[in-house]
């Protein structure tokens, strides 16, 4: 099963996980991304592309399930206005053995952040900036290309 969501609510970890235990895996993995309150950002907005956000994220979660035995994949992620504190993505993944669930959780965390259409503005009280791009996220990223592993 994969289950892909790009909306403003918030979330319930706790069902997130329940779904993906209920799969029948042995294993599930997963990480809930939390907007930081670091260098006095106060709140952020996230914009995205409808339709086209949803297939990127359908394409990494379909390229986990060839990656590695996954009987569940859920990628979440919200947009709209959001304040410190908030979460802002959760992704998960089930599988009958813990190594593939945690190499997968981690390769769609780092793939997400450089391939999915996503436009973030940071609020701060001296003033608003768009969220560049980082080469951390871009190497992290790459590393996968080579077939990192934990």
């Amino acid at each position: 099963m994969i289950s892909v969501r790009v909306q403003p609510e918030d979330f319930d970890v706790g069902a997130e996980l329940a779904a993906l235990e209920g799969q029948g895996g042995g294993a599930v993995a997963s990480f809930t991304g939390i907007v930081r309150a670091d260098d006095g950002v106060e709140a952020m907005t996230l914009e995205h592309y409808p339709g086209m956000t949803e297939k990127a994220l359908t394409a990494l979660a379909n390229e986990a399930k060839v990656r590695w035995p996954l009987c569940g994949v859920t990628l979440l992620h919200r947009v709209g206005a959001l304040r410190a504190g908030d979460r802002i993505v959760f992704v998960g993944t089930a599988s009958d053995h813990r190594a593939a669930a945690l190499e997968a959780c981690a390769f769609l965390i780092d793939r997400l952040k450089t391939d999915a259409p996503f436009w973030k503005k940071e609020h701060r009280s001296n003033g608003d900036s768009w969220v560049e791009a980082r080469a951390t996220d871009d190497a992290a990223a790459r590393s996968w290309e080579k077939g990192k592993a934990l």
